[in-house]
């Protein structure tokens, strides 16, 4: 009888997921494209891995609900976002992020809020481990996941520098593609400080799996997942600058996503 009902709410939720993400893809105007050996095809029907890392550029609140909606069923019930514990962390908020969107909340200083640690006071190489750790643990489960490797919300026109969890992810799970999605326009529709979304056409452009080559260094790999992403939406986009922000690198990862 548990079973049953296990089964009927699973069901009930997927179909949930549905809906909403037919919606989420209408108010976006979400087109999703998948591009193989230089040629930008039909996204809707790409038949992605089974479980994936997924990382963006990331310009909007509207990002990471418009990237997982725009994910087949069998992934969407299956990937986990990655999203800033401090933003979502209100009743109605956390509740959709954990809830619905299956979303893994992080702190903003490194640790995953599923740990109830509090940042304060703890070495920040030992937040940041700590935080790649969970996030190897969803991936261990079979899970996918999406994160925004910038760590901060950005104006849409310019790249913030990576930062290194994507690479410690990708080292450490050399089994599971890394997929780059590149984001345009999304930040239009929802600018950053806005709360109405405003009519725009974005697109949503999937792209061939990278892994960390034999010998590539951390810096080298992070500059060659940027520049996909930054060739894609210079594509899409000829005025997006090419050259990420100045900043350096924390080395650790420890703002993955800061939404």
């Amino acid at each position: 009888m548990r079973e049953a009902h296990s089964r009927a709410s699973g069901l009930a939720m997927s179909g949930a997921r549905t809906v909403v993400a037919a919606a989420v893809a209408a108010i976006a105007g979400a087109k999703p494209e998948f591009v193989s050996h230089g040629e930008v095809r039909d996204g809707s029907t790409v038949d992605l891995p089974g479980q994936a890392i997924f990382y963006a550029n990331h310009s909007s609140h509207l990002d990471f609900v418009t990237l997982w909606a725009s994910l087949p069923p069998r992934l969407r019930n299956r990937v986990r976002p990655v999203a800033a514990a401090d933003y979502w962390s209100s009743g109605i908020k956390r509740a959709a992020a954990e809830g619905f969107f299956n979303a893994y909340l992080v702190e903003r200083g490194g640790s995953g809020a599923r740990d109830g640690e509090v940042s304060q006071g703890r070495d920040p190489a030992h937040r940041s481990s700590s935080q790649i750790d969970g996030m190897n643990e969803v991936l261990t489960a079979g899970d996918s996941l999406i994160i925004f490797p910038e760590g901060t919300r950005g104006t849409g026109e310019k790249l913030a520098r990576f930062q290194a969890g994507l690479y410690h992810l990708a080292r450490r799970n050399p089994e599971i593609p890394v997929i780059p999605v590149a984001l345009a326009n999304l930040g239009r529709i929802l600018p950053k400080g806005e709360k109405i979304p405003v009519p725009h056409l974005s697109t949503v452009r999937f792209h061939e799996p990278i892994r960390t080559g034999e010998g590539e260094s951390k810096d080298e790999f992070l500059e060659r997942a940027t520049a996909i992403i930054n060739r894609s939406l210079r594509n899409l986009d000829p005025d997006i600058d090419d050259e990420p922000e100045p900043g350096a690198d924390s080395g650790h990862g420890s703002r993955e996503d800061k939404r």
